[in-house]
């Protein structure tokens, strides 16, 4: 009878609780039974782990196996309890040092040759590892990602094999390759998109304060091309935004190394989900808005979205989080997206364009709006028109300014309010609004007028006082003057309407 215990780490939301892989040998027919609460991948662990551990040179054990994932009641999903569960059977059958398992923690798929291949999450089990002062080795290409966090205590392997060398003392792991940072994603640059100013300068306000942002016009005027190129108008991730947001990709296996720090952009299409959008499943993993997490989320043609899947961005465009509540389980998952969206101004999609072909009757449009709601629409910051882009404009070579001169405009801008007061002015509270972004006495009376005439709520007043901030902020204004919210209130009058 023998008994080995190597450690790993499971998944459950964004945290990655440690898991303690318990492997018993005891005298009888040979069998191998699996318990813990494992999911299907983790039961089909009994076929690859046999194959790995015959092919790889060693011996597979005939006797009674039983391998305990603990705790008991933590569900157990994906293959990256293969290398530790093999670890254990060997480390049980006296084939390597058992003593040498404790100083470690393991997770990787093995394939039935004994490679390993690369296992989702490894960022975000790296975060919690880096704190127990465990060697965590992890496959070659997930020790690439999971090495981002800047520990010293990850190593890659390529087999089961090499891992059992360097158990053994004979050949010691290496450290992860360095990232190519040469291949990292290009984004388009904003002076691409001829003409177009006013959608320029409201793109401009919108990164530079975090705001949310629909852009109404005909097709082809170039509303995706602009929400495209916001991520080249905000700055770099750095630090705890850019684990943040790679472990929530990493959880889905959609983190590319040489992507870190930049803004994730995610387009979803029209059909998907609310729980495409916000997460969900069992277990629950994190959705379009998580996953966009300090980065983009574009929705574009809003209206076809079903209107019960938009309402449930409600809460997260509020709070910057999201808590998926199940029977028995529950996840919290980050959230702080910045909101595009873009839609076209009737159902045919040229009411009030100069060709005259729009045919929608009035009630037509009303439907057509109306399929978005007045709480939704009452979150969004800034609310734009995008015309059609004249003749004139469409020829030559891109115009206006660069996505690089912008970008240092909105970073002295951002600057200024992590200075002020830590975070963007979307971000700010009821309180702090009153605190930090009260009006001169021309503003105060110009936003009142306003307020009567548009009929604004409360929300939007807070609102436009953001925008209206963010504005200051970019002109390099200590103080909130009237022509700042005066260039805020036009960003509401789409509102009213």
């Amino acid at each position: 009878m023998a008994l080995a215990i190597a450690h790993s780490r499971g998944l459950d939301g964004l945290s990655a609780p440690p898991v303690t892989v318990e492997v018993h040998l005891a005298s009888g027919l040979p069998t191998f039974t699996l318990v813990g609460l494992p999911d299907t991948e983790v039961k089909e662990a009994r076929d690859r782990v046999r194959a790995a551990i015959v092919n790889s040179g060693f011996d597979f054990p005939s006797k009674r196996i039983t391998v305990n994932l603990a705790p008991a009641d933590l569900p157990k999903e994906s293959g990256r309890f293969d290398l530790p569960i093999a670890l254990g059977m060997l480390a049980a059958s006296g084939q390597i040092p058992a003593a040498a398992l404790n100083g470690c923690e393991f997770a990787g798929e093995l394939s039935l040759s004994g490679e390993l291949r690369p296992i989702r999450g490894a960022l975000a089990m790296a975060l919690q590892t880096a704190g127990s002062g465990k060697t965590f080795i992890l496959p070659e290409d997930s020790a690439r990602e999971a090495a981002l966090i800047g520990s010293e205590n990850i190593l890659a392997a390529r087999s089961l094999l090499e891992v059992c060398a360097h158990i053994s003392g004979q050949a010691m792991l290496p450290g992860p390759a360095a990232v190519d940072s040469e291949n990292q994603p290009i984004i388009p640059d904003l002076n691409e998109v001829r003409g177009q100013s006013q959608a320029k300068r409201a793109l401009e306000v919108a990164a530079a304060g975090g705001h949310s942002l629909l852009m109404i016009g005909p097709p082809g005027s170039g509303k995706s091309m602009l929400a495209a190129r916001l991520p080249g108008l905000l700055p770099m991730l750095d630090g705890e935004a850019a684990k943040s947001s790679a472990a929530v990709l990493s959880l889905v296996g959609q983190f590319r190394p040489e992507a870190f720090g930049v803004r994730p952009y995610r387009q979803p299409h029209h059909t998907a989900s609310a729980a495409a959008l916000v997460g969900g499943g069992n277990p629950p993993r994190p959705g379009e808005i998580s996953l966009a997490h300090h980065g983009v989320l574009f929705l574009d043609e809003l209206p076809e979205f079903d209107r019960k899947v938009l309402e449930t961005l409600r809460e997260p465009l509020e709070s910057g989080h999201i808590h998926i509540a199940r029977a028995a389980r529950h996840a919290r998952f980050p959230a702080e997206f910045q909101l595009i969206a873009a839609m076209n101004p009737c159902p045919c999609g040229y009411s009030g364009h100069s060709n005259g072909k729009c045919r929608c009757t009035p009630d037509q449009i009303a439907r057509y709006r109306g399929r978005i709601s007045g709480p939704f629409l009452d979150r969004i910051d800034l609310l734009i028109e995008v015309p059609a882009v004249p003749v004139d404009a469409l020829g030559g070579t891109g115009d206006g300014e660069s996505s690089a001169t912008v970008r240092r405009r909105v970073e002295a801008a951002l600057a200024c309010q992590r200075e002020r007061q830590g975070k963007t002015n979307s971000r700010l509270t009821a309180k702090e609004v009153d605190t930090l972004c009260q009006p001169d006495e021309a503003g105060a009376r110009l936003l009142k007028q306003a307020s009567l005439r548009l009929d604004l709520s409360a929300r939007a007043w807070h609102r436009i006082l953001k925008v209206a901030r963010t504005i200051a902020d970019l002109a390099g204004s200590a103080s909130l003057r009237a022509p700042h919210v005066a260039e805020a209130i036009q960003y509401r009058r789409l509102s009213g309407g």
